[in-house]
């Protein structure tokens, strides 16, 4: 068993400390606020992804756009009922990879972790993107300044969730209100149109629309429909997360999925529906969703309401992954695939080292893109089916293996989901390989092979320590303490008496180079040392270039070898001082000495810290 250490002690690292606080966790309706955000804002895009394709078949490859609608809303519904289930099967958290990894094996749960990864990095660098060029459509001048506003945008949503999932929640639940709220007046109002009541939006932009184009192939459908099914990305947060959720965990985190599968659910047939009924076609340089506020609600506040509301929305649904990821990250270093470090949670529920982790990445990915969101959606989605799939496939297994009342009809259901987000995985990854979804491909098997490096790793230092077998008793052994000392002060002499205490044996070493200052400070300790008498020889250590960590890691060898059944201790004494800003003034020598003995010998290195206030 592995041990994480943290500052209370050593906790088993597939163990956390009891906690007794909800306060911090969340409820249904903060978890639907907290983890729905990037599935919400898909509707921002989703749709009109699927009209982008039919439009290369012209006006009659537009009026399959609500049967493919539809397919992808039943795709849905397979998905909400089979992460219901995976909720209940694995409440401790991790979507597809808890599930493969108990039913398919260890390997095909590193592919879904490692899928999970990609598609919630991404997500945070193509949500804050997207929101940002929302603004800079409605803001021209703020353009060549995207890249720093985006930057912006991830402090900000990194600063609220590293003070708590429940904190992050609250801080978006008024933004997920007013935008499902609003999308839910557009549809309402829409349906009651004969007609568009304004296309001013589209207005003097050229169509995108194919001319002399009538057949709608079975290849086209399914491209439409893997496009669409970008609007699903964000369906597995939940289930990834539900030990952020209050007890009973289960039941709300069910509930938070079944109310994120229906509100996604009927905002996507109504804008497809509206869509088909105001025989909308997709123009350059203006969404779907803006032509469709446009002529159900007119090019008034409403109109500017419902932009605005997704632009935030968009930018803010990066918290899904602040959301999902750490708990992901939790479990990977539970289980030994990532460093300990991660599944450390501080204060308020928090992960905070896979909260910075994700924001560096993602600031990384931002900077490599420039800010431009075109760069990184050929890159999206691609993860979060490979998610989609492994995870149904595995909850067929588990249907299979427990065969319990109705099993058949729910392997039967988990299995079509399977196949259909199977082939949406093929299709987009053969449809946007070469405009960048190679890098995906690429990089899920390297993160799987640093995955098992990791675990290797772990496994040999296990070894090494001893983990899972009983030690030999303690004994106690002859020890010397050697003390490097430069001067004579009340640190010294602190110094050598912790280190006698320490040990049965203390000696003071000194360096001494050739230079004749150097000499002369040597015959000024060496005088004030003999007077001074402390009971503790002064070892002088010549070397003739300038260093110090060397030569006292040089001598410590010297002592091991010289007497090997002794344990060697340095006892480094060093000043803390009263200001952090007072750092600066220190010569930083026992870190030089510190480095070296660590570097070059086995000693025990103990510093002892005086404090100066």
């Amino acid at each position: 068993m592995s041990v994480l250490t943290t500052e209370t002690g050593a906790v088993p690292a597939g163990e956390e400390p009891p906690d007794t606080d909800e306060r911090h966790r969340l409820t249904a309706v903060t978890g639907l606020a907290a983890l729905s955000l990037d599935a919400m804002a898909s509707v921002a895009y989703g749709p009109e992804a699927i009209v982008l394709v039919l439009a290369a078949a012209g006006a009659h490859g537009l009026g399959f756009t609500l049967p493919v609608t539809l397919a992808i809303a039943a795709l849905l519904a397979v998905l909400v009922a089979s992460y219901r289930q995976v909720i209940a099967a694995f409440p401790d958290g991790g979507g597809a990879y808890a599930v493969a990894r108990r039913h398919l094996g260890a390997r095909t749960g590193l592919v879904a972790a490692a899928s999970l990864v990609l598609d919630y990095v991404l997500n945070v660098a193509v949500a804050v993107t997207a929101g940002v060029a929302a603004l800079t459509s409605a803001v021209p001048a703020l353009y060549a300044d995207r890249l720093w506003i985006c930057l912006a945008v991830l402090v900000l949503v990194t600063g609220v969730n590293l003070r708590g999932i429940v904190e992050s929640a609250k801080a978006f639940i008024v933004p997920t209100a007013v935008f499902v709220g609003s999308i839910f007046v557009l549809i309402v109002v829409g349906l009651f149109r004969s007609g568009p009541v304004s296309t001013a939006t589209a207005a003097g932009h050229a169509s995108v629309l194919a001319d002399n184009a009538t057949s709608v192939g079975t290849l086209l459908l399914l491209k439409a429909f893997a496009s669409g099914c970008a609007a699903l990305t964000g369906v597995e947060a939940i289930a990834n997360a539900v030990p952020s959720f209050r007890a009973p965990r289960v039941r709300r985190a069910q509930h938070a999925e079944i109310g994120l599968g229906a509100v996604l659910g009927v905002m996507l047939i109504g804008l497809s529906v509206l869509i088909s009924r105001f025989h909308l076609q997709p123009v350059e340089g203006v969404t779907v969703l803006a032509q469709l506020a446009d002529a159900s609600l007119g090019h008034n506040w409403g109109f500017y309401v419902i932009q605005f509301a997704t632009m935030i929305l968009l930018a803010l649904s990066a918290n899904t992954s602040f959301g999902g990821l750490p708990v992901l990250l939790k479990l990977l270093a539970r289980d030994n695939y990532l460093p300990h470090v991660f599944a450390l949670k501080a204060d308020r529920q928090v992960h905070r080292h896979g909260v910075l982790a994700l924001a560096l990445v993602s600031a990384a990915l931002l900077v490599f893109s420039g800010g431009d969101t075109n760069t990184l959606v050929p890159l999206f989605a691609i993860g979060v089916f490979v998610g989609f799939t492994i995870a149904q496939t595995g909850m067929v297994r588990h249907w299979w293996l427990e065969r319990g009342p109705g099993w058949r009809g729910k392997a039967l259901l988990n299995g079509f989901g399977a196949v259909l987000t199977g082939v949406a995985t093929v299709v987009v990854t053969a449809s946007k390989f070469t405009d960048g979804a190679w890098l995906v491909v690429v990089t899920l098997p390297l993160l799987v092979a640093a995955f098992g490096a990791v675990r290797r790793a772990y496994g040999r230092i296990g070894e090494r320590l001893g983990l899972g077998r009983i030690p030999e008793s303690p004994h106690r052994e002859r020890s010397v303490v050697i003390v490097p000392v430069s001067s004579l002060s009340r640190l010294t002499s602190q110094a050598l008496s912790a280190a006698a205490s320490l040990g049965d044996e203390v000696r003071a070493v000194t360096v001494c180079h050739p230079d004749p200052e150097d000499r002369a400070q040597l015959h000024a300790l060496e005088r004030a040392w003999a007077e001074w008498d402390p009971g503790v020889p002064l070892v002088r250590l010549t070397c003739e270039r300038r260093t110090l960590g060397r030569p006292i890691a040089a001598y410590v060898r010297e002592v091991s070898a010289a007497e090997p059944a002794t344990q060697v201790t340095v006892l480094i004494p060093e000043t803390e001082p009263e200001r952090l800003w007072q750092r600066l003034l220190q010569n930083q020598r026992g870190a030089v000495v510190a480095h070296a003995v660590r570097r070059e010998t086995d000693a025990v290195i103990c510093r002892l810290r005086f404090r100066i206030s």
